[in-house]
């Protein structure tokens, strides 16, 4: 069984590594994720009640975290915003008997008056800490030194009581992180005599950490506001009585009532009423659509001035809202490559640093190259600069926001690995129908024989045409709207078409077998007129060619991408009359599925990325052998299931901004890792030639944290 619950008050990334380490190291626990941005934790298990478990694994490790499972967190979450409450008797203003409201309350007021009391107790510190610093450069003296002192350290109490208590438990449990290595050097340097400077230190860091957590809150939230797309209640009607129920307990074929500005809860048929529809959550359109009875209204979709009813089509869990939200949540199951080697980074590189450390305290003074006060000075900088955890949020968080922003254009990315495929990608291969066309058949060329027009040849078929169902009919009848030509005796011919007598004479509109003698380039997507017995036009047959997808072809070639094919089991003839109107693209045709796969494989064996985009059960093997599969919309169940990436849109525009979007968050992620490490090891040199002080280690630790979880949000703002 799949299980996900909600570490609340889990703010620390580094300490949120090693939960998901334990649990997954833990018997009985497999595919074990955690994400930092949601405070979800995924995994399966084949218990039940698993909160007591998980939540004494995080004891273990962070004090104050608290488990709980996903749907009591969506009841907390409605109560706090005013929402429908699943106590019936709960009245606004009124007491609740629900366990979760309470407690909700209870904690969010606790938590509350718990953040204002260390915000007064930081500022109460920085006013101390100034105090101590003014006093320490303008005066002498013994008095003025133990006045120094207490203020100093009355400060460094008042700002990091809490992260010293944390550090003490972390060092009896031998968990070296920063609230440890903070720990440590402030008390260091008071022996030292360096009061003011452990004071101040103290303070950056706590501010540095208050900073850090409005950053990432933030970001949090503005990740959660991407994924409230789909309303938990629905308004039934009843006998003519509107009565509002939860969604998940509405049957297909209900009647339900979608109010002016709300959300669809069900997909569903407009049974009345005409109103816009708001798709921007689901395709990332920003056009609202026209709707009246007998459209579609897929669930997310924001109503306009309208009011509509509906009668339900699926189910609250195979809504369309309900799939992209599960699509987006499992996203952060599949981590990226980078997101595991910076996991895999930090529990090497900490005991690396701690190392570094110890050698720079004790080896210089050892060799008679200074004292080992000013040495071990310089190894507490070092330690409190070599902190991971700027790389340890911000990379995580850049994944799951990439993957946030392009849920928000109407590109759903199954994972991080994918955002990475996307990035590299160098080669692009397409299925036709479906996808570099409509699948919409068209009338495309005409030629006209004898004394006859183009226009003329085309209203003659329409007219032979009139009475048959057939799709290519449909196609002529249209091409030729307008055209009244009067026939009779229509007539259908098995196998070749269809018949009329027009001005006495027999008229014929079919395939090759009209003719005596086929031609030789017939293939089934030629139309034949003949007058008489006599071939007088043709008329040729093709699939619509998508709007955008010669500018999209382009915007890949500019945006790195070497190879572009397109792979179709046509004929050859329809495959390079489609080639000639896209321009520069490769084309293979009449390939069976297998025939795809080999094409695929060849191209990763020449060692390159290659993402398949298709629409169509049978692409479902091509879009699994890839290393980035594409399914164009909410079309084929078995597509959307085998692909990595799911264009809800169904246009081939947002594929080259889902390529910009991965190649914006690798480039975040690059950015970060590149300054973090740059700082710190800029810091660590600065202080093995004595030329650092402790705050500039507080800023290569929180301040570069703030900065990288900063840049990262903007990923959040993305616009292509």
């Amino acid at each position: 069984m799949k299980h996900t619950l909600i570490l609340n008050n889990l703010n620390c990334a580094h300490c949120a590594s090693k939960i998901e380490q334990k649990v997954a190291q833990t018997e009985g626990y497999s595919n074990v994720s955690f994400n930092f941005a949601t405070k979800k934790l995924c995994f399966e298990h084949d218990g039940k009640d698993l909160i007591p478990e998980i939540q004494k694994i995080c004891d273990s490790i962070e004090d104050g975290v608290k488990v709980s499972g996903e749907q009591n967190r969506s009841r907390e979450h409605k109560h706090d915003h005013g929402e429908h409450c699943d106590c019936h008797d709960h009245e606004h203003g009124k007491h609740c008997d629900c366990h979760d409201h309470e407690h909700s309350h209870e904690h969010g007021h606790e938590h509350g008056e718990r953040g204002h009391f260390k915000t007064v107790l930081l500022i109460a510190a920085i006013i101390l800490g100034v105090s101590a610093l003014a006093l320490h450069l303008l005066s002498e003296g013994e008095t003025a030194h133990w006045t120094v002192f207490g203020l100093s350290l009355t400060a460094t109490l008042a700002a990091g009581w809490d992260v010293f208590l944390k550090g003490f438990k972390n060092a009896l449990r031998l968990r070296i992180e920063e609230t440890v290595l903070i720990t440590v050097a402030v008390i260091a340097a008071f022996f030292l005599g360096e009061y003011v400077e452990a004071a101040m230190v103290t303070i950056l860091f706590s501010i540095g950490e208050y900073v850090e957590d409005l950053a990432v809150g933030k970001s949090r939230r503005d990740i959660e506001k991407l994924s409230q797309i789909r309303p938990d209640t629905a308004t039934v009607l009843e006998n003519g009585e509107e009565h509002l129920h939860r969604a998940e307990e509405v049957a297909v074929g209900t009647l339900i009532v979608v109010k002016p500005h709300e959300r669809v809860p069900l997909d569903g048929i407009i049974e009345s009423g005409s109103s816009s529809l708001d798709l921007s959550a689901l395709t990332g359109e920003s056009i609202p659509q026209s709707v009246s009875a007998g459209s579609e209204a897929p669930s997310g979709a924001i109503n306009g001035d309208g009011l509509l009813t509906l009668r339900t089509t699926k189910e609250f869990g195979d809504s369309t809202a309900t799939r992209i939200l599960r699509l987006v949540e499992d996203a952060a199951a599949q981590k990226g490559k980078r997101e595991k080697l910076i996991s895999r980074f930090a529990n090497i590189y900490t005991p690396i640093v701690i190392g570094l450390a110890v050698l720079i305290a004790l080896l210089p003074p050892l060799l008679s190259f200074g004292s080992f006060q000013s040495w071990l000075y310089k190894a507490l900088i070092v330690l409190v600069a070599s902190c991971p955890c700027a790389i340890v949020i911000s990379v995580p968080l850049a994944y799951y926001a990439g993957i946030g922003a392009g849920s928000r254009m109407g590109v759903l990315i199954k994972g991080g690995r994918y955002l990475e495929a996307l990035e590299k990608a160098d080669s692009f291969a397409f299925d036709k129908t479906g996808t570099l066309t409509t699948g919409k058949i068209s009338v495309g060329k005409v030629t006209a024989l004898e004394d006859y027009t183009e226009d003329e040849i085309l209203a003659l078929a329409s007219a032979c045409e009139r009475h048959s169902s057939h799709p290519i009919a449909l196609a002529i009848r249209e091409s030729a709207y307008g055209s009244e030509i009067e026939m009779t005796d229509y007539a259908e011919i098995a196998g070749c078409g269809t018949s009329a007598t027009y001005n006495g004479k027999k008229i014929a509109c079919g395939n090759a077998r009209l003719l005596k003698n086929n031609v030789p380039d017939s293939n089934g997507s030629t139309v034949y007129l003949t007058y008489d017995s006599k071939l007088i036009g043709k008329i040729e047959i093709s699939d619509t060619l998508r709007a955008e997808a010669k500018s999209v072809l382009e915007q890949l070639r500019e945006l790195g991408v070497k190879n572009e094919l397109m792979l179709t089991g046509d004929s050859e003839q329809n495959a390079k009359a489609v080639k000639e109107r896209l321009g520069d693209i490769e084309y293979r045709a009449q390939l069976m599925p297998q025939d795809k796969l080999d094409i695929i494989s060849g191209l990763q064996k020449n060692g390159g990325t290659v993402c398949f985009v298709g629409d169509g059960i049978n692409d479902a093997p091509v879009l699994t052998k890839s290393d980035c599969g594409a399914a164009m919309g909410f079309g084929s169940e078995a597509a959307i299931e085998a692909a990595d990436v799911v264009l809800s849109s169904g246009d081939l525009t947002a594929l080259p901004k889902a390529v910009r979007l991965a190649k914006k968050t690798l480039r975040t992620i690059r950015s970060n890792i590149i300054f973090a490490l740059s700082v710190k090891a800029a810091v660590i040199l600065l202080a093995f030639f004595g030329l650092a002080q402790m705050w500039m280690s507080v800023l290569a630790d929180t301040g570069v944290s703030v900065i990288c979880v900063l840049y990262t949000t903007r990923l959040l703002k993305n616009k292509h």
